[in-house]
């Protein structure tokens, strides 16, 4: 595969490139760059942490990137996911892992933050990012938590920003693929990079499935009025009937995307996103079963093309929610059926849903 071809499959994940003219470059002299992403393990998997994830990885795999997934329980601690309790935070990563194998996740390395912070290499790397930063610049960095300024609570609160910059060059990767509410923590890591003449990375920031009430105002999360309305409105586990969960029964899945928002345009509208992000991704085509007073069945190959019949009032709402629901539930089955049957995985996922989320 040529290096058009490869950026044109990585552009397909991106939603910024930091820059693209460094990425080209970088696949012109590397067959095999390698790219991480870090999840803070703190509840259960919705289709965007789970599914979407999935999708991207195979495609930036397919770019030939080779991939880093860091299990973050040490930031999760430190953000006090699931009430600080590190031990349940560990569970939670143990069946976060389950999930992206469920879902196909296959060949990538995954690497656990409390692996990593035994290495007092990696401190002396976080004590050098934290000097070349200023404190107003940790601050305003604390975003990447999902906090915005003025919430932090406690000092551990500032390492956090200083370990996530601290994983790049410690995993010694050449892209950062995080989603577009960790883009600070690329930009930032960037400029520690220029300071102490470490390797620079390209930042590949994807996009973040929005929850099933649409857009929301912002909130404050970045100063780019775009990326602060897309952090705001993500998908969030912590409002359930917001998110389609990847253990959602199909009765629970029709529930949810029937209520969801769903306006007569592409934007801010959750249902025709699912379907461009997951079900063209996962589908060759998608088959609309309707009434023949209605028009009957229509087949497409193209999301473009059932967006434009939407908009153009060719079809029907409650027929576009109703495919979406069979769909994403045959996408969702395999991982369901997985924490079923599997012993391990359903303890797992037992554990963790008798567990409090907390943001």
């Amino acid at each position: 595969m040529n290096v058009e071809k490869r950026l044109e499959l990585i552009k397909g994940v991106a939603e910024e490139i930091i820059t693209e003219d460094e990425l080209r470059n970088l696949l012109e002299e590397k067959k095999n760059p390698v790219a991480y992403d870090g999840f803070e393990p703190s509840g259960l998997a919705h289709i965007g942490s789970g599914i979407l994830r999935a999708i991207n990885l195979e495609d930036m795999m397919d770019a030939g990137l080779k991939f880093t997934i860091l299990v973050a329980d040490w930031h999760a601690w430190i953000n006090n996911k699931l009430g600080g309790d590190l031990d349940r935070i560990q569970q939670a990563g143990r069946y976060l892992t389950e999930v992206w194998k469920a879902a196909g996740v296959r060949g990538v390395n995954i690497q656990w933050a409390s692996d990593i912070v035994e290495d007092r290499d990696y401190w002396t790397k976080v004590v050098q990012v934290a000097k070349s930063v200023t404190l107003n610049r940790a601050e305003r960095a604390i975003s990447i938590m999902g906090r915005k300024a003025g919430e932090m609570k406690e000092t551990a609160q500032l390492f956090y920003p200083m370990m996530q910059v601290a994983d790049v060059f410690d995993l010694d990767v050449d892209i950062t693929q995080l989603g577009v509410d960790q883009r600070r923590a690329g930009i930032l890591a960037r400029e520690v990079a220029d300071k102490l003449k470490w390797k620079k990375p390209v930042v590949v920031s994807h996009h973040m499935l929005m929850g099933l009430g649409g857009v929301k105002i912002p909130e404050g999360y970045d100063e780019n009025a775009k990326w602060d309305a897309e952090i705001s409105s993500k998908m969030s586990k912590s409002k359930p009937d917001t998110a389609i969960f990847v253990h959602d029964s199909e009765e629970n899945i029709r529930r949810k995307i029937s209520n969801a928002f769903c306006p007569p345009s592409p934007t801010n509208n959750p249902v025709l996103e699912y379907n461009q992000y997951i079900i063209f991704k996962k589908m060759n085509r998608v088959k609309i079963e309707r009434d023949k007073k209605f028009g009957g069945d229509v087949e497409y190959g193209d999301y473009k093309d059932m967006m434009n019949d939407y908009i153009q009032n060719k079809l029907h709402p409650m027929d576009l929610k109703n495919s979406t629901a069979t769909n994403l539930n045959k996408i969702i089955e395999p991982v369901r059926k997985h924490f079923e049957k599997d012993s391990k995985a359903r303890e797992l996922y037992r554990v963790l849903s008798e567990t409090e989320v907390t943001r």
